[in-house]
C-alpha cells in the first residue's frame, strides 16, 4: 500500500479512529497496529508476510534464548550468531542471489572458465532490507545487554512491522521503538497536529518535487545519446533533489504518521544539502542507516580508535556494505566506495565533525561556509549519477557526454527542466530558513503565522499546489531497497 494512494487515505483514518476510540488498552492497540501493519504490507503481496513473520519470530526467540542462557556467553553468542545468519541469509537469498551468481560467473569467465550458472526469478520483497536490519538490532542489543528481551510477542511483532516506517524506514533501533510499544500511550493533540503538518510537507516534497523531477530525469536517461552536456548536468541536479525529496518526503510522512499514534520515530534527515563536508553529509543523510552501520559494523571493527590505516579500512568496509545494502549491483558498491574515498582526506587531515547547523543564529553563511557547502553538494551530486545509472557503462556514457563541449550547449534545455529547477531552488530556500527545525511547517515564532487562520491558509495553499502541480505518480525510490 502506497502512502500516495487513495487506499491509504481511507486506511489511515480508519486505523486512527479504531486505535484511539475502540482499542483503548495497550495490548489491544498493539494488536491493532500488528493487524494494520500486516494488512498494509500484505497489500503488495501476501507472500511477503511469510518472510516478515519468520524474521520476527526468529529474532523474538533469540532474545528469549539469550536471556535463558544468561551467564553462558558462549551459548548466547551462538544464539545471536544463528539469528544473524538466518536473517542475513534470507536477505541474501531474496536480494542478492542473482547478483552473486552473475558476479561469480563473470569472475570465472575472466579466468577462462565458462559455466552456465542457474539464476532464479525471485521477487524482491518490499522493504526487506529495512525490517531485517531492525530485527537484527534487537538480537544484537540483547546480546550486548543494551536492552532487556521482551516476552510480549504482540508488542515485539508490532515493533518489527510498524506500518508507517516498515518499507522505507527510518530503521528503528530496538532501544528506541520497542520500549514505546511496551508502555501506555495517551492521545496528544499537539503531537498529532504536528504529525499532520509533517505529513503534509512530506507529501509536498514527494508529489511536487520528487515526482516532478522524476519525469525529467527518466526522460533524459531514456534519450542519453542525443542529450547535450548541459542538459545532463541539469538532469544530475534534478536527480539529486529527486532522491532527497522522495526519501526525506517518505520519512516525513512516516514520522508524522507515527505521531498520530503517540509514537516518536528517529529523525532520518537534517537538511543534508547544507553540509560543509562529506562527513557532515552522512550525519544528516539517512541518519538511521549510517547509525546502524556505525553501531554494528564500524565500532566492532575498531572504529576510529586505532591507526589511521585501520580507520580508513574500516570506513571503506562500512561504505562498501552501505552501497551493497542499497542494491544488488556493482554501481551501488562503487557509489559507496566513492563516498569512502571522499572520507579519506578528512581522516588524514583529522578534519573536525560539524555537529552544529551551518550559520547557527545567522541569516546567511560566511563565504567559507558557502564555499564548503557548494563543493560538498557538487561532490555528492556527482556520486548520485553513479547511483542512478543502470550500469557502469551507462555511468561512463553519461559522464563522457557531460564533460564534453556540449556542456555549454543551451539548446537542450526545455521549460520543464527550468520549472523543476525553480521548484528545487524554492525548496532549498524554505529549508534554509527552517534548517534548525524538525520540519518546515513548524512555524512557532513567526508573527505572520501566529494566527490560526494564516496557518490554515498556508496549509490550504500547499494542498492546492499538490493537487494542481503534482507530477505523474511515481513509486518511492527506496522501495527497491
Amino acid at each position: 500500500m502506497l502512502f500516495n494512494s487513495f487506499t491509504f487515505m481511507i486506511f489511515l483514518p480508519v486505523v486512527f479512529l479504531l486505535y484511539w476510540f475502540v482499542f483503548k488498552r495497550l495490548r489491544w492497540q498493539n494488536l491493532l497496529i500488528l493487524v494494520a501493519s500486516y494488512t498494509f504490507y500484505g497489500w503488495w503481496d501476501w507472500r511477503f508476510l511469510i518472510l516478515i513473520v519468520i524474521t520476527s519470530l526468529s529474532s523474538f526467540s533469540s532474545g528469549l534464548l539469550i536471556k535463558h542462557f544468561e551467564g553462558q556467553r558462549g551459548r548466547q553468542k551462538a544464539v545471536s550468531a544463528a539469528n544473524i545468519v538466518l536473517n542475513l541469509g534470507i536477505l541474501a537469498a531474496f536480494k542478492y542471489f542473482n547478483f552473486f551468481v552473475d558476479s561469480l560467473g563473470s569472475l570465472l569467465s575472466l579466468a577462462g572458465i565458462a559455466i552456465d550458472w542457474p539464476t532464479a526469478n525471485i521477487i524482491l520483497p518490499v522493504g526487506i532490507s529495512f525490517y531485517t536490519f531492525q530485527a537484527l538490532s534487537y538480537s544484537i542489543d540483547v546480546y550486548a545487554r543494551r536492552i532487556e528481551p521482551t516476552r510480549d510477542i504482540v508488542a515485539f511483532f508490532s515493533f518489527i512491522s510498524f506500518f508507517p516506517q516498515l518499507v522505507a524506514g527510518p530503521i528503528e533501533r530496538a532501544t528506541n521503538l520497542l520500549p514505546q510499544m511496551l508502555k501506555e500511550r495517551n492521545f496528544d493533540y499537539c503531537k498529532a497536529v504536528d504529525g499532520m503538518r509533517q505529513m503534509l510537507w512530506g507529501f509536498f516534497k514527494k508529489l511536487i518535487i520528487a515526482d516532478g523531477c522524476a519525469e525529467v530525469v527518466n526522460n533524459v536517461w531514456d534519450k542519453l545519446d542525443t542529450t547535450p552536456g548541459l542538459s545532463l548536468f541539469v538532469c544530475s541536479l534534478l536527480f539529486t533533489f529527486q532522491i532527497y525529496a522522495d526519501f526525506s518526503g517518505y520519512s516525513d510522512i512516516a514520522i508524522g504518521c507515527a505521531k498520530l499514534f503517540g509514537i516518536r520515530l528517529t529523525t532520518n534527515f537534517r537538511v543534508p544539502y547544507f553540509s560543509r563536508n562529506v562527513r557532515e553529509f552522512w550525519r544528516r543523510w539517512h541518519i538511521t542507516l549510517m547509525g546502524w552501520f556505525t553501531q554494528y559494523v564500524y565500532f566492532p571493527l575498531g572504529g576510529s580508535r586505532c591507526s589511521r590505516a585501520r580507520t580508513i579500512l574500516n570506513t571503506i568496509i562500512v561504505f562498501a556494505l552501505s552501497g551493497l545494502w542499497h542494491g544488488a549491483d556493482w554501481t551501488f558498491v562503487l557509489w559507496g566506495l566513492y563516498h569512502a574515498i571522499l572520507f579519506i582526506p578528512l581522516i588524514l587531515l583529522n578534519s573536525r565533525s560539524h555537529k552544529d547547523t551551518v550559520a547557527h543564529g545567522r541569516l546567511l553563511p560566511s563565504v567559507g561556509e558557502f564555499a564548503s557547502m557548494l563543493v560538498t553538494f557538487l561532490l555528492v551530486n556527482f556520486g548520485w549519477i553513479l547511483f542512478r545509472a543502470p550500469d557502469f557503462a551507462g555511468f561512463c556514457d553519461f559522464t563522457a557526454r557531460l564533460f564534453s563541449s556540449s556542456l555549454f550547449n543551451w539548446h537542450g534545455l526545455n521549460m520543464r527542466m527550468v520549472t523543476m529547477l525553480m521548484w528545487c531552488a524554492g525548496l532549498l530556500l524554505v529549508e534554509w530558513f527552517q534548517r534548525e527545525r524538525e520540519h518546515v511547517l513548524q512555524l512557532d515564532g513567526y508573527r505572520l503565522f501566529s494566527l490560526q487562520w494564516t496557518r490554515l491558509a498556508l496549509y490550504a495553499v500547499i494542498v492546492f499546489l499538490i493537487f494542481y502541480f503534482a507530477g505523474q505518480v511515481q513509486t518511492f525510490i527506496y522501495f527497491q531497497f
